[in-house]
């Protein structure tokens, strides 16, 4: 038997980049692209590389756009530490696991290093399907804070909740990471929404514009430890605009939900460097009406558009700098 995993892109729709600064965020599942996990049973035990993981290219431009994309390491390294994670988390708490081997394979169609949470997704398929092959019970609440583990102490990379947490919970995620509920119980307060209707929705993203997701946050951090006020009353301001988020979400009131979003991506620019081709981005939708925020870190951007007319003239004006646009698959 062949176990499947998977765990879709997202987005961020108001509050980001506070999650890792004791703020709140809205998020938003993007099903249209996923990462896919493979696992069964098997002699040996083995991890399948994928093309990220592999050395051979046609020549030293191909290498050259593939180490742009992907960096120095693939994915390979995401799945070692989830496996690593999951027997540590299985021995803390005395699960009795079977020690049968599997292989295990991953894909990923999720455009990498745009803002998409590429990396954590292959990671949440992994933990997916060990807990299916292992049948070991993992609290909701507590998954995401197993994949931030796998991602920041195992690997180093500097992250938040959010991402994980929408990728377990999918839909439309309400968080609030208030310093009180992490240092209490060790995780946040993660509330599905369901609005009557779903928001029109955009998501555009460039290939080409690819950057380690961790980089942009580096400095931030250090701001923030240092308590330097702009920062620190940024992430309060997030907290203000995530709830000024929910309110018009549910409400049906795009126009107001809309203006949060852009204050939501004007708020970042007074605290971080905005690459100059992301800020392209944001102020070419702009430009058509639309509004737009940063859906992560930078690369790929969202906002609300009003109707087919409009969309078609904000993927046409996107189309101009190289974007793709789609509209997200929010729920199933």
């Amino acid at each position: 038997m062949i176990i499947t995993a998977k765990a879709h892109a997202r987005a961020g729709l108001v509050g980001n980049p506070s999650d890792g600064y004791f703020g709140k965020t809205i998020s938003f599942i993007i099903r249209n692209f996923s990462a896919t996990v493979r696992l069964w049973e098997s002699p040996h035990f083995e991890i399948v590389p994928t093309h990220g993981d592999l050395a051979h290219f046609e020549d030293v431009r191909s290498f050259l756009r593939d180490q742009k994309l992907h960096g120095y390491y693939g994915g390979l390294r995401l799945v070692k530490a989830s496996v690593k994670k999951f027997h540590e988390y299985a021995q803390r708490i005395g699960a009795d696991l079977h020690d049968r081997n599997f292989t295990i394979s991953y894909e990923t169609d999720i455009p990498r290093l745009v803002g998409l949470s590429g990396s954590s997704a292959i990671v949440t398929a992994t933990l997916r399907a060990l807990i299916q092959f292992y049948q070991v019970e993992v609290p909701t609440h507590l998954l995401p804070s197993m994949i931030l583990s796998v991602e920041k102490e195992e690997l180093g990379i500097n992250a938040g909740l959010q991402d994980r947490v929408i990728q377990t919970y999918e839909g439309i995620v309400y968080m609030d990471f208030d310093s009180k509920l992490l240092d209490v119980r060790g995780y946040g307060e993660y509330i599905p929404l369901k609005p009557e209707k779903t928001p029109p929705l955009y998501v555009a993203y460039d290939p080409e514009r690819a950057e380690v997701s961790d980089i942009p946050h580096r400095n931030l951090r250090e701001l923030f430890n240092r308590g330097e006020p702009s920062v620190v009353s940024a992430m309060q301001e997030y907290r203000r605009l995530t709830d000024q988020g929910r309110d018009a979400l549910m409400a049906g009131d795009w126009d107001q939900l809309g203006k949060v979003m852009n204050a939501n991506f004007d708020l970042r620019r007074t605290i971080m460097n905005i690459v100059p081709e992301n800020l392209r981005m944001v102020e070419v939708a702009r430009a058509t009406g639309a509004s737009a925020k940063f859906c992560g870190s930078g690369g790929a951007i969202c906002g609300l558009y009003r109707d087919g007319r409009h969309y078609q003239q904000l993927s046409d004006a996107l189309a101009h700098i190289r974007c793709s646009v789609i509209r997200p698959m929010v729920f199933e």
